[in-house]
């Protein structure tokens, strides 16, 4: 969350988590590998690795 900024000015953005991070589940492979090239700590390279895995694996079964 931006500093100086409190629940009631806070706009909402369905993208986004109440702390700011970005939700990860309606975005599509190809936005998740861009996003997975942009980032730099390990942590969330995992989250997006886990959630491009998590992808595949549901098309390999809806196929």
């Amino acid at each position: 969350m931006a500093v100086g900024q409190n629940q009631r000015n806070r706009k909402n953005d369905s993208m986004l988590t109440k702390t700011g991070k970005a939700r990860l589940g309606p975005l599509n492979t190809t936005q998740l590998t861009a996003l997975l090239e942009k980032s730099t700590k390990p942590k969330e390279k995992d989250k997006i690795q886990r959630a491009l895995n998590k992808q595949a694996k549901t098309a390999v079964l809806a196929a």
